[in-house]
């Protein structure tokens, strides 16, 4: 029987081993390092953003309190529940009472610096509120443009001393503007608001889902389940492959081609966007499904067909439940994609300046991205400000939505 012989660790073998050590080492460095920039640079980018973005929430105003037993106003609360009450109030001159009081209040000079549309918060508030027509109110009106840049230091020098010494009076401020949230653009950056955009980018991608998310998976389950496997479904699988590659201006040119050719009275309509956006978004979808399904294993269909279900229950009921986590990650991703794209808007008109929110899917509207393109295009200081506020928004919106679709997936989410 013979020794059995230690193995012996030479020199070399030591140095080697001693390499690859470092080796490990330094892989392990460069991945932490990576990771840490990352997120440096992620923080940054929300730190940036929030700094900038807390004065876009925010407005300059002027105090102005109003007596009303003075006014000769009269609202019936019934009335001011209609959609016309804004105007039945400035026709009883509800505009002069404003301008009146302001100048008693702050001076003439003064009170020419309010926003041109600032009555109309006086407005609301007599809408929600009539019971205030009964008594003396005090107001925070939005100053006009040229003044906020003035009380920000900036503008003309005869803005900037007429802020100073209001400020010093306690008579104007820079306050939290809830209106942002609830109006719609403007010229003005202190009367703009993100609810227009807003509405219009959730429409839109009710409609990019609605289209996208059926169309793609039913796509998917075909190509892997049924699809013969031949040169045709080998150049759909190429086709769907290159235009998920393809630039998303190319989408808005075949938006801008054939659905305002066909329906040319709904041009920045949501309904045309989220069609157009679809159309980018699904092959991101069938390319995901495709292998969500594919990784279903293939003991899960034979043991359905053994126990007699038809080959369409084995991918409704046991094929697609499986692969559906798989399913919305694409769908989260192509979501997401859509959600920041302003290329392929463009080409169909929602780059549109759009006072109002829109009424439905068939009513002209912009989108969070375009309005963020817009503002950060003006010229004036004001709108900076707003342009950081819209990005928060914008990425507000993308966390939930995200964040909704990611909830969906864990709960569908099963293990086999």
């Amino acid at each position: 029987m013979s020794e059995r012989i230690a193995p012996t660790r030479t020199t070399a073998f030591e140095a080697r081993l001693k390499k690859r050590y470092a080796a490990e080492r330094r892989f392990k460095a460069l991945g932490l390092t990576s990771i840490l920039f990352s997120v440096a640079v992620l923080v940054f980018l929300l730190g940036t953003m929030t700094l900038n973005g807390i004065g876009g929430f925010q407005r300059v105003e002027l105090e102005v309190p109003i007596d009303f037993t003075q006014a000769g106003i009269a609202a019936d609360p019934s009335t001011m529940q209609q959609p016309g009450a804004t105007q039945a109030l400035e026709a009883q001159g509800l505009r002069d009472v404003v301008q009146f009081f302001a100048e008693e209040h702050l001076g003439d000079e003064a009170a020419s610096q309010f926003g041109s549309q600032a009555w109309r918060d006086v407005a609301d508030a007599i809408a929600a509120d009539p019971s205030i027509l009964r008594g003396e109110a005090n107001f925070w009106l939005p100053a006009s443009a040229g003044l906020a840049s003035g009380y920000q230091g900036e503008g003309s020098s005869e803005m900037q001393a007429l802020a100073a010494q209001l400020s010093e009076k306690g008579l104007i401020a820079k306050n939290f503007d809830p209106g942002f949230l609830s109006r719609s653009d403007a010229t003005d950056p202190q009367q703009v608001g993100i609810w227009g955009a807003l509405k219009g980018s959730m429409l839109t991608m009710i409609v990019t889902l609605l289209l996208a998310f059926p169309i793609g998976v039913l796509a998917a389950l075909y190509l892997e389940e049924y699809a013969p496997k031949n040169r045709w479904t080998d150049l759909i699988e190429l086709s769907i492959n290159n235009l998920a590659a393809v630039p998303s201006i190319i989408f808005g040119l075949l938006g801008l081609a054939v659905f305002l050719t066909m329906f040319p009275n709904l041009r920045s309509a949501p309904v045309i966007g989220g069609m157009t956006l679809a159309l980018m978004t699904m092959p991101v979808i069938v390319i995901a499904g495709r292998n969500a399904i594919k990784a279903v294993p293939p003991s899960i269909r034979d043991g359905a067909l053994a126990i007699g279900a038809s080959p369409v229950q084995v991918v409704f009921h046991h094929v697609l439940p499986l692969a559906l986590p798989g399913i919305l990650t694409g769908t989260i991703i192509g979501m997401a994609r859509a959600l920041g794209e302003t290329a392929p808007l463009l080409m169909i008109g929602m780059r549109a300046f759009v006072a109002t929110p829109p009424d439905g899917f068939a009513s002209p509207a912009t989108v969070l991205p375009m309005q963020i393109f817009l503002w950060s295009d003006e010229i004036d200081r004001g709108f900076v400000e707003r342009t950081s506020a819209a990005i928060i928004v914008l990425l507000l919106f993308l966390l939930v939505m995200n964040g909704l679709a990611i909830y969906l997936r864990n709960k569908f989410e099963k293990t086999w």
